[in-house]
């Protein structure tokens, strides 16, 4: 199966953490969408996820539903002054000015996280069908989920989501446990999305198989470009758009990149994950985020 090169964005500088990717056509790519054709045959979808180590599965979610969220986040947030006051919440733009981080923590974990409004869209029901169809098994949805927003200008270690995979987090239960990341609203290039290491699931799961890789999390690395010569691999990037879904194994290795969007556009999105419920699950996760829950 044979991906695109980058076209995206001409002239962009895409980073990570401050760290610029090489922009060379073997280290650079596009992810490439599940063509259509292919969407409802699950056969399809386990050899492609196999051999890629993720689905992309364009306008999976019906675009209102993500940008609603959108603007619940955004309109929760303002009492924190994140967001422009001269623009619709649901629009996420930067109002540029300083936060009150306290009032802003509490908003997150006290109100958005347990909300059921989250609750609506990470549990949306053709996220719940698809997963039950996809795994042919009863399925459980890890009650930890994650929701991210990336400021434009924001740079530097630990800005973005630096380079693991998921199973370095989720040792206690199946390997089989499977990502959903949901860009919630438009994300081009240039606003920070998620990129995949080409490739990388295949030697994770080698050296996971042999010993070689059960390392503590604090072994993740922000530095992408050695991380790609390391894996002599191509960092995967696109364009996603509000509806959009991205499935991927424990195993792949992925990041975020820094929002350089010259629109001030915030850019947020959700993880979560689902396993067949049959199987062992990790309890460490059955409970809210929180960002001082030590995981």
């Amino acid at each position: 199966m044979e991906h695109e090169h980058l076209t995206s964005d001409d002239g962009l500088m895409i980073k990570s953490n401050g760290y610029q990717l090489a922009e060379s056509d073997d280290r650079l790519g596009m992810l490439s969408p599940v063509p259509a054709g292919d969407r409802d045959d699950r056969e399809k979808l386990w050899d492609r996820l196999r051999k890629d180590g993720y689905l992309y599965l364009k306008g999976f979610l019906p675009s209102d539903d993500v940008t609603g969220f959108r603007e619940y986040y955004f309109s929760t947030m303002s009492a924190a002054g994140l967001g422009s006051t001269e623009h619709s919440p649901r629009d996420g733009i930067d109002g540029g000015g300083s936060l009150d981080l306290g009032t802003m923590r509490s908003l997150l974990f006290n109100t958005i996280v347990p909300s059921s409004t989250y609750g609506a869209i990470t549990g949306h029901p053709l996220i719940v069908s698809w997963f039950r169809w996809f795994l042919g098994d009863d399925v459980h949805l890890h009650k930890r989920k994650i929701i991210r927003h990336v400021r434009p200008g924001e740079s530097g270690i630990g800005t973005a989501t630096q380079a693991h995979y998921d199973l370095v987090y989720l040792r206690e239960g199946t390997d089989r446990v499977l990502s959903m990341w949901i860009p919630l609203g438009d994300c081009p290039v240039s606003m920070g999305g998620l990129t995949y290491l080409e490739g990388s699931h295949i030697r994770v799961l080698r050296d996971e198989a042999s010993g070689q890789l059960r390392r503590p999390a604090a072994s993740i690395t922000a530095d992408l470009p050695g991380l790609a010569d390391q894996y002599d691999s191509r960092w995967l990037v696109a364009d996603y758009e509000a509806g959009d879904v991205m499935v991927h194994s424990a195993h792949i290795i992925h990041a975020g990149t820094d929002n350089v969007d010259e629109n001030s556009r915030i850019r947020l999105s959700t993880d979560i994950r689902y396993q067949r419920l049959s199987e062992p699950i990790d309890w460490r996760w059955q409970n809210h985020w929180r960002d001082d829950d030590g995981l």
